[in-house]
């Protein structure tokens, strides 16, 4: 992977997720006090009970998101989205880390250290609000997650796995079929047949250890029932 420049990745950051909804001068600080970051495949970000950190935006690559109840082992639940931003918890509870972050393929962040953030929010509260936006954006997130593994059909939860991939731009899908089957909430028997339907079809591609979404309308509309049974 070409490894992007500080002015491009800032510039990709301004156009997408979080950032743009942060008044100009915040914004600008916030690119200022980031640090540009690489990360090589299956490298760790962050682990679960790391202390306390800052926040991270994703600019190129993929990564993926573990999360789990207190006291249960993280478990895979989604792929980050670049422009999306995570991590803000450990600012706003001061608590070690509640999940992992890591690299799955090469990888560029941006990273906002703790202590830039604290010296931020010292000045007034709106630093606060500013990062209570990141929260609100990954509820969001994990409502569609919840809404999907509510499916009754294993075939719909599983579409609904590939679906949201899509977010992630046309790029072929770094999941092997064990981990799709851990994000639908379906055994590796349903995840096979499933796949085999929608190769069929022709809405996805399948390549070593990696999925290809051809058609994604035609998916998420099974996705949500619409499509044949």
């Amino acid at each position: 992977m070409n490894q992007i420049s500080r002015a491009e990745a800032e510039r990709v950051m301004s156009e997408r997720g979080w950032l743009p909804l942060l008044p100009e001068a915040v914004r600008a600080e916030v690119l200022r006090r980031s640090i540009l970051l690489r990360f090589a495949p299956g490298e760790a970000v962050f682990h679960l009970g790391d202390p306390a950190g800052g926040i991270y935006g994703l600019v190129t690559g993929t990564v993926s998101v573990s999360i789990a109840p207190a006291g249960s082992r993280p478990r895979l639940i989604l792929l980050g989205v670049p422009g999306r931003w995570t991590g803000e918890a450990c600012f706003l509870t001061r608590k070690p880390r509640r999940g992992e972050l890591r690299a799955v393929v090469e990888t560029t962040m941006l990273h906002l250290p703790l202590d830039a953030m604290l010296q931020m929010a010292s000045r007034g509260p709106d630093m606060v609000n500013h990062v209570a936006l990141i929260l609100m954006m990954n509820v969001e997130f994990l409502f569609r997650v919840i809404h999907d593994l509510q499916k009754p059909q294993a075939d719909r939860r599983i579409a609904s796995v590939l679906q949201r991939t899509t977010w992630i731009g046309d790029v072929p899908i770094p999941l092997t079929q064990s981990e799709v089957g851990v994000m639908a909430n379906a055994s590796r028997k349903q995840v096979n047949a499933a796949l085999k339907r929608f190769v069929d079809a022709g809405w996805v591609a399948k390549s070593y250890r990696s999925i290809i979404i051809t058609d994604p309308g035609a998916l998420s509309s099974f996705a949500e029932g619409d499509g044949s049974d």
